[in-house]
C-alpha cells in the first residue's frame, strides 16, 4: 500500500495515496491566485459542515493559522490543503478541480465517498 507522510499536529501521519486530498493544476492555480490577495494565508482549508437538504456541505477558506487536528496535504506548486480530522473522514480521496462553464467558474469536489447530492448542488450525503 502506497502511503505518504502528511503533516499533522501530532507529527507525520501515514495516509494511503488513494485517500489523500489532491488538486488539479487548474484548481491549484486558482487557489494560489486567491492566496496572493491575503499575505497572511498559509494554505487552503477544506471542511464539511452538517447542513442542507442532503446532510453535508463543503466549506472552504484560506488558512491563516493551522488547527491542532489538521492534516496538511501538499498539493504541489506551494499549495497546502488543510483538512481537520473529522472532515477528513468525509472527504478522503477527494480531488479538487476548478471548472469554467459559460460565465460560471467554481471549485468542484470530486469526492468518491458521496452517495447522493441534492438537486441544487449545495449539499451531499454519505452512507
Amino acid at each position: 500500500m502506497n502511503t505518504m507522510a502528511v503533516e499533522s499536529s501530532s507529527g507525520a501521519a501515514a495516509v494511503p495515496e488513494a485517500d489523500r486530498i489532491r488538486a488539479t493544476e487548474k484548481a491549484t492555480r486558482h487557489i494560489l491566485k486567491q492566496m496572493e490577495s491575503d499575505p497572511a494565508a498559509i494554505g487552503f482549508r477544506l471542511e464539511v459542515k452538517r447542513t442542507g437538504c442532503s446532510g453535508w456541505m463543503y466549506v472552504v477558506d484560506l488558512v491563516r493559522e493551522a488547527r491542532d487536528d489538521d492534516l496538511v496535504f501538499h498539493a504541489g506548486e506551494g499549495l497546502n490543503i488543510y483538512v481537520d480530522e473529522k472532515s477528513f473522514s468525509f472527504v478522503h480521496g477527494t480531488e479538487i478541480d476548478f471548472v469554467s462553464e459559460g460565465l460560471t467558474r467554481q471549485l468542484v469536489f470530486n469526492n468518491p465517498n458521496v452517495t447522493a447530492e441534492c438537486g441544487c448542488g449545495e449539499s451531499f450525503s454519505i452512507d
